[in-house]
């Protein structure tokens, strides 16, 4: 951990270290697509758009902590909401929203709490948005290929959603 990441709160590094994470995993997301599915790699590739805006977040947190603490989640929801409409509702990408949600709940400090409220509550509101006006993916799967990503996708949100909470236990929220 370097000088800056020191004088960062507990929770800022939090929020930068589940950045990092996500951002060191993006690149191999089409990857898997590729091993698990066969096909749609080049669709997969459009996954890798989020990269260099999550990798604001970092250099968010030595300027304005609670702008990354915010950013984060903010980034997460629209990043689900556009590989929802990638790879279509039934592919599981929809879970991530439970992802963004548990940021949202974990990031914030006691008197930031509409900050807290008003991510959770947009986080929601992308999701139904997803939910009714996403329409047909934008890469056509086999039902096969459907329920392989979800699969995919349901082990990587479990995954992330763990991380997220191991990483955020303990840290005090006043």
């Amino acid at each position: 951990m370097n000088a800056a990441d020191q004088r960062q709160d507990p929770l800022t590094q939090a929020t930068v270290t589940v950045a990092w994470v996500v951002i060191a995993n993006k690149p191999f997301y089409p990857l898997y697509v590729w091993y698990l599915v066969g096909n749609g790699v080049s669709a997969s590739l459009w996954t890798l758009v989020a990269a260099p805006f999550l990798l604001t977040v970092p250099f968010l947190a030595k300027r304005s902590p609670l702008a990354a603490r915010i950013a984060l989640p903010l980034i997460g929801t629209l990043d689900t909401l556009f590989e929802t409409r990638l790879f279509g509702q039934n592919s599981g990408t929809e879970l991530f929203f439970a992802a963004c949600i548990m940021l949202a709940a974990m990031s914030f400090r006691s008197k930031e709490a509409w900050w807290q409220r008003g991510m959770a509550a947009f986080v929601f509101v992308v999701f139904v948005a997803s939910r009714s006006y996403t329409g047909a993916p934008l890469h056509v799967w086999s039902e096969s290929d459907l329920a392989t990503l979800f699969n995919l996708n349901a082990f990587a949100v479990a995954s992330l959603t763990t991380f997220v909470a191991l990483r955020y236990a303990g840290i005090s929220r006043q």
